[in-house]
């Protein structure tokens, strides 16, 4: 793929004021003219974002996520069950090791993220589908990462009860800076009243230690479990601020109600009991789209925009951009990005555009922006300042 050039548009409410403009006496028309002058030089050299997007591998067979390496390239998983290096200059070499999946529906190899302190102990985590097409659940597989091998590997985790069906397993993992671990977990399509139980870890966010062990809620008797939050349906998208230490999680909906939320231990996020979507046959899920003691979503989107991969950027490349999450588009073939300013969405913007292809994840390494496309011919994709 080719690296391309683009400048965003001026905003067209300037354009509408030109037109105003020209129904005043003409002195005044002149003056206007001066000022949207103006006006539009400073909104372009505010607003206007120059990028090129440069293709660093084009030949991924269905990648789901990227992480990026302190020296040495990528780890990319594909969702066939291949965990991917990808080193500086584009050469592509399959990782030994890595567990045995489910390729089916779904399932498969999901995200690959490092450890805090992988420049030390190499470990290296992937979640995954395991089991069968009809007894399967959420994993986590941990392992060091040397010379091109894993080596010591094992499951640190399998999310219960067995889903019956291959779909909807969350699987988007974070580590938060004391190295607990996050995980999304699906409910399972044909099990979404799990999401609702404290005693099912389907539809719901679990948190552990960095070795598997449960760092979540305390139960009665005062020990840890692993549910850390709940009331969630296929959550695909995970990120936090590190200013201010705040996790945002997207969602997929039915039939619209794709949710951002923002997460705090304890709380219930309300599917199936409360969603802004419907059923893929039309009919309700539920009559409420909020409710006492359910948590609402920062942001929706009907119709659905199908949301994959989530980043929060605050970096320099592109400045005018910092505060923001970054929204991969399954259904849209883009990516959106939602400017906060005090928690809230106060803008909405579509980016990439151009690819036209779905986006699978959205990655943000320092002041850099990555993409994945999502496809038999998947790419990884450099987003750099022009």
């Amino acid at each position: 793929m080719t690296a391309r050039n683009i400048r965003t548009p001026v905003s067209f409410a300037l354009t509408h004021d030109a037109v105003s403009a020209a129904r005043k006496p003409p002195q005044l028309f002149c003056l206007s003219v001066l000022i949207i002058t103006a006006l539009c030089f400073c909104t372009q050299a505010v607003h206007a974002q120059d990028y090129r997007l440069v293709s660093l591998a084009d030949d991924l067979r269905w990648p789901w996520s990227v992480a990026k390496l302190p020296n040495a390239g990528f780890l990319i998983t594909e969702r066939e069950g291949r965990l991917i290096h990808l080193d500086e200059d584009g050469k592509r070499q399959v990782i030994e090791g890595t567990p045995a999946t489910v390729f089916a529906g779904q399932g498969g190899f999901f995200d690959v993220v490092l450890h805090p302190n992988f420049v030390d102990n190499h470990l290296v985590y992937i979640s995954y589908a395991e089991g069968t097409e009809t007894a399967n659940g959420t994993a986590i597989f941990r392992a060091e990462l040397v010379d091109g091998r894993l080596r010591n590997g094992e499951r640190i985790l399998r999310v219960e009860p067995d889903k019956t069906t291959p779909h909807h397993y969350g699987a988007r993992m974070l580590f938060l800076e004391d190295r607990t671990l996050l995980i999304t977990t699906g409910d399972g399509f044909e099990h979404r009243e799990q999401a609702q139980s404290p005693e099912s870890e389907l539809g719901k966010v679990l948190r552990i230690n960095d070795d598997g062990s449960p760092a979540g809620l305390l139960d009665d008797e005062g020990e840890p479990r692993r549910l850390w939050t709940l009331g969630h349906r296929n959550p695909q998208g995970l990120t936090i601020d590190p200013g201010t230490g705040t996790v945002y999680m997207h969602e997929h909906g039915p039939r619209g109600g794709d949710e951002i939320n923002r997460l705090e231990s304890g709380n219930n996020y309300g599917w199936p009991a409360v969603t802004h979507g419907v059923d893929y046959s039309g009919a309700y899920v539920s009559p409420f789209k909020s409710a006492p003691r359910f948590e609402d979503p920062v942001w929706t989107w009907v119709p659905s925009i199908a949301p994959s991969g989530l980043a929060w950027y605050d970096g320099n490349s592109f400045p005018s951009w910092r505060g923001s999450l970054l929204v991969g588009a399954l259904v849209d073939q883009e990516v959106r990005r939602l400017e906060l300013r005090d928690g809230k969405v106060v803008r909405e913007e579509t980016l990439f555009p151009e690819l036209e292809t779905r986006i699978r994840d959205v990655r943000v390494f320092g002041d850099d922006i990555f993409l994945l496309t999502d496809s038999e011919q998947g790419a990884l994709i450099h987003v750099q300042p022009r």
